[in-house]
């Protein structure tokens, strides 16, 4: 990608040169004034708002998939911004998780214990956007779109299996607020009504678990190999050992022992989301 056109003046994260999300703005913005289309026309045209267009020419907001599609055939240029919006994604990840991701696609089963927060495969964007703006980060729009974005892969014909173990404390923090939080917990249950997705519950009457220490999330691959993530304050880390890919796996089976059945533990998390609704 070069960056040969100018910049939207003012906004110095409109630079081209500054990030794959730039680009596209910058792209967008001269495409349109090239079309004599003000954003607001845009806007009609592509059904979304003025505000909308103008957040994504100052790379402030990730576009969708569907705009950018809307974008080529309103704006006449034969599939570029379809073809530029999975770069875009791509790079609304920290440098460390892209290898994730692309295991991640591959993976015949996944297997996510979280202490804290529901998995990002399983999250609203509401929930998201709520995780994000509590820690006041300020590429929040791009990181809820990626995370929205991976979850495509649970839509696949030939999907990975996923298996979930929640500590009770994730149904108790009512991260966006009471209603954000019912409406996550009724998308968990029916994300579990797809027979590939399995969620349980440890209540915290259980006492202490074998993972006390933090969460952490395994893939299986489909050549027997295993990897699992783990992820700090600052960034994550991949682990691939055998011996230690070992410990997290036996970690994982002392955790659903402990878990509440598949059905009990819905019935938990949907008690837990009409109790957050009344």
């Amino acid at each position: 990608m070069t960056a040969e056109h100018p910049r939207v003046e003012g906004d110095p994260k409109a630079d081209p040169k500054v990030s794959t999300l730039a680009y596209f703005g910058t792209e967008l913005r001269i495409r349109r004034e090239e079309a004599g289309l003000s954003q607001v026309e845009l806007g009609r045209r592509t059904f979304c708002t003025h505000s909308y267009i103008s957040r994504i020419e100052s790379a402030s907001r990730v576009p969708s998939e569907e705009f950018a599609q809307r974008c080529d055939d309103v704006l006449g240029t034969g599939g570029m911004f379809a073809r530029l919006w999975p770069v875009v994604i791509e790079h609304a990840y920290p440098d460390w998780f892209r290898p994730w991701v692309a295991l991640e696609k591959d993976a015949i089963s996944i297997w996510d214990f979280e202490s804290q927060v529901v998995p990002g495969l399983l999250q609203t964007e509401e929930y998201a956007q709520a995780l994000f703006a509590a820690a006041r980060l300020p590429n929040a729009d791009e990181l809820v779109a990626a995370r929205l974005t991976r979850q495509h892969i649970l839509e696949r014909d030939n999907r990975a299996q996923l298996w979930v173990v929640l500590d009770e404390n994730v149904l108790r923090r009512a991260v966006g607020g009471p209603d954000v939080m019912a409406r996550q917990l009724r998308a968990v249950v029916e994300a579990a009504e797809d027979q590939r997705t399995i969620v349980q519950v440890i209540p915290c009457d259980v006492g202490g678990h074998a993972a006390m220490d933090g969460s952490f999330v395994g893939l299986s691959m489909d050549d027997g190999t295993e990897v699992v993530s783990t992820e700090g304050r600052v960034r994550g880390f991949i682990v691939a050992a055998t011996d230690a890919v070992s410990e997290y796996s036996y970690a994982y089976d002392l955790l659903r022992a402990d878990a509440l059945s598949p059905q009990a533990s819905l019935d938990m998390i949907a008690a837990r989301a009409k109790e957050l609704a009344s």
